[in-house]
């Protein structure tokens, strides 16, 4: 609805600016040159600003994603990690009761 409301108040001041310039040149109104110039200008706003705001929110995604804690790569990474620990504590039980009891005391349990 801001969408078709925006794109008409757009159409109707491109008319009146239209107009003036027709006015201030002595020429006659022409519809099809009208057409011609403010679709012009319409594609060249949504070419500078929503191609661009789109390649900005697509680029920074996939930027955010790659580098991200809550990426599959990081979580990848913890998980080996955390195998590894495990696996060189199994020879050593109770270094790792006190290793686990001490995690869950800095961070407890939702």
């Amino acid at each position: 609805m801001f969408f078709l409301f925006s794109i008409i108040l757009h159409w109707i001041f491109a008319w009146f600016a239209y107009v003036q310039e027709q006015e201030e040149h002595s020429h006659l109104l022409d519809a099809g040159d009208y057409f011609n110039e403010t679709m012009r200008d319409t594609m060249e706003n949504w070419q500078s600003e929503f191609l661009q705001l789109m390649w900005q929110v697509g680029g920074l995604s996939f930027l955010l994603f790659v580098g991200s804690p809550q990426s599959r790569e990081s979580e990848e990474r913890l998980e080996a990690k955390i195998d590894l620990l495990i696996k060189h504590m199994r020879d050593n039980p109770e270094k790792l009761k006190e290793l686990l009891t001490e995690i869950e005391k800095d961070y407890p349990k939702k």
